[in-house]
């Protein structure tokens, strides 16, 4: 039978005062509990970006006309708002799902032993930009779904997949100084590939805010440019991406670079291709809403998949699977 033990007055204060320290002290997870609360945050920050582009793609954008509240006597969609209403108000509870994902990474990573500031303060990087952007998807409500605090909203959210990415790969790494894997001039034309791939985000954004998903029923302001040349940059921009992937692989292979960059540089490479497919099937389709989201999902993904060839190019020594059992433990605490 497992003993219990009550918790005393002092243990109830130090939880209120430091819960993350109370919590520390009592509990030490695996480091794959560690990995795979880190994933399950990246996971929530790729979901709610696809949700969120739901919203948009079904007119649900005004659902809940107003905010914090949903309506200005109601905190809760009615059955009045029918399913648009549904739809945004699903929306916004799903930043809860998100808040609790990267609540579980923060207590986790503040529970392992030993503790890894660095680990820690990329969890709370998370929860600081969760926090932002659900001020500012209040604000693209409040002014209408004004087409740049739509984009904003966005690139916001691309902030936080970029967080969530680096403590991911972080909880499978030591924190010894990184060793690079490859040269100076290969780091460098990955560091092409990244800024290409920021610029064919944020082009996105505009094809976005120009084009004819406006986000809801009534008339929404759009960006004032031509939605087709927009687009047509846009690709340009993909292909210089998928170029410059090509090229990074090439290279590898001709430096006889580590496995680790290659498989993931190859990665990058199909997504690449699967979602320059799906965009110039959308743009010969007039953006279906099924396959604009889909893009979307793509969009997350891509920029994930050069993420992680960027931190290919370096490595540290892996942490330890586990700590050592009780019995080592007690040994070393004598010691």
């Amino acid at each position: 039978m497992v003993r219990v033990q009550n918790l005393t007055r002092a243990d109830a204060l130090s939880a209120v005062r430091n819960p993350l320290a109370f919590i520390a002290e009592r509990w030490t997870p695996t480091s794959r509990t560690v990995q795979r609360a880190a994933l399950a945050a990246l996971v929530m920050a790729v979901v709610i970006v696809v949700t969120g582009g739901a919203v948009r793609l079904t007119g649900s954008g005004l659902g809940c006309p107003t905010w914090p509240k949903c309506t200005d006597d109601s905190l809760t969609a009615t059955s009045a708002m029918g399913l648009h209403g549904a739809i945004e108000f699903g929306n916004r509870m799903l930043t809860y799902v998100l808040c609790a994902a990267v609540g579980w990474a923060i207590i986790a990573a503040r529970s392992q032993k030993p503790w890894r500031r660095s680990l820690t303060r990329l969890g709370w990087a998370q929860f600081w930009i969760v926090m932002s952007n659900a001020i500012l998807g209040g604000i693209v409500v409040l002014v209408g779904l004004n087409p740049y605090t739509v984009a904003a909203h966005f690139l916001l959210s691309t902030a936080l997949i970029t967080v969530a990415a680096f403590m991911w790969q972080r909880t499978r790494e030591g924190d010894a100084a990184a060793r690079p894997l490859v040269g100076k001039s290969v780091q460098q034309l990955v560091w092409f590939l990244v800024a290409a791939a920021v610029l064919l985000i944020a082009v996105g954004t505009v094809v976005t805010g120009a084009g004819p998903h406006a986000g809801d029923s009534s008339k929404v302001d759009r960006i004032h440019v031509s939605w087709e040349n927009v687009a047509k940059l846009h690709a340009v921009l993909a292909w210089i991406v998928v170029t410059l992937t090509f090229a990074l692989w090439f290279v590898l292979k001709a430096v006889d670079a580590p496995q680790g960059p290659l498989r993931r540089t190859r990665d990058l490479f199909l997504i690449l291709l699967s979602q320059g497919v799906i965009g110039y099937v959308q743009y010969f389709t007039s953006l279906p809403e099924a396959l604009v989201a889909l893009h979307m999902l793509g969009s997350c993904l891509v920029w994930i998949g050069v993420l992680r060839v960027l931190l290919a190019l370096r490595e540290r020594p892996e942490i330890v699977a586990d700590l050592p059992g009780p019995a080592t433990q007690s040994a070393l605490t004598r010691a």
